[in-house]
């Protein structure tokens, strides 16, 4: 698994609520954020017939329980389109399809997910769509399969939609602007100042309550992760805008409460002491493994001690 798809699963497991806008905008949905996500395993073992199952794994897979229940199925790629996506695209579909199918008196019933891929990088051959087209003695079942390229997204554009699960992979849009960046002091401050805009953006929608806390530090963090491996190559590049995700503070309203004096504390216990949004924030921060014991402390609100009795609850 590539760093880019290990982000984009991350942000789906952290922040699934994220990607129901990024679903009403590919398939036109009207799901209003509310719903019910129940995300499935995304291993799944292809049968061969001369060799050992092979195992695939698809970035996601998961159920939204709007008015009738629909299977999604989402890829993201950042690879040439050369045919084999679309055939690893019909695998994961077909066994998913076949890993939740029915059978009732020998009526096999299949049900096909609603299926998209994320392109992270636009090239001359990428299609604006798949197709399927299945040859059956009962007849030819065509579908299409739709493409959201990431890159044709602005800033605007993002914010507007609520796509924040594309702000991680933002920097595709100037990929090709690097090597300039790199050795022109003037470019990289523009860039660091459309970065500083991102994390201002993502500071009113905190305050505004559109997203919390752990959502948006997710974001930022995940976006230093991917601008490091994609600027790898370009220092200052990495340096310079990835630093700025790095030193992103946290604002959570657990801080807020503290410093307005409504701190419980530790010695009425930690049941009683800690918020559940303090609870449940912390502990995900300690699962996502990124900031040390004292961040933690720092940006939720609550004292050392306390993360420390959470950090330990999740060992036992």
């Amino acid at each position: 698994m590539n760093v880019y798809d290990g982000v984009f699963r991350t942000i789906l497991n952290d922040c699934r609520k994220l990607i129901i806008p990024v679903i009403n905008e590919i398939f036109g949905e009207a799901y209003t954020g509310e719903e019910e996500i129940q995300f499935f395993p995304n291993e799944h073992f292809i049968d061969q017939q001369d060799e050992a199952d092979k195992e695939r794994i698809t970035d996601t897979n998961f159920t939204v329980f709007g008015k009738a229940p629909k299977k999604y199925h989402i890829e993201c790629e950042s690879s040439y389109p050369d045919g084999r996506i679309t055939i690893r695209l019909f695998e994961y579909d077909a066994q998913i399809a076949l890993d939740e199918g029915e059978v009732t008196e020998e009526t096999l019933t299949v049900t096909f997910p609603n299926t998209a891929v994320l392109y992270l990088r636009i090239y001359k051959k990428t299609p604006d769509k798949m197709k399927y087209v299945i040859v059956t003695p009962g007849g030819t079942v065509r579908y299409d399969v739709p493409i959201m390229k990431v890159q044709t997204y602005s800033l605007d554009d993002i914010f507007e939609k609520g796509l924040l699960m594309l702000i991680p992979f933002y920097i595709f849009s100037h990929e090709k602007s690097f090597p300039e960046y790199n050795n022109n002091e003037q470019k990289l401050a523009e860039l660091k100042t459309e970065y500083q805009e991102i994390l201002e953006r993502l500071d009113k929608l905190e305050k505004q309550g559109v997203i919390g806390a752990f959502d948006k530090q997710t974001i930022i963090d995940l976006s230093g992760d991917v601008i490091n491996k994609i600027a790898q190559k370009y220092k200052n590049v990495q340096k310079g805008i990835g630093g700025m995700m790095r030193g992103a503070l946290i604002e959570t309203s657990a801080r807020t409460i503290l410093n307005q004096g409504i701190n419980q504390g530790i010695s009425q216990g930690i049941s009683q002491g800690i918020s559940q949004n303090q609870r449940e924030t912390a502990l995900r921060m300690l699962k996502r493994g990124k900031l040390a014991v004292d961040e933690i402390a720092e940006d939720t609100g609550l004292s050392i001690a306390e993360v420390e009795q959470l950090a330990g609850l999740q060992t036992v």
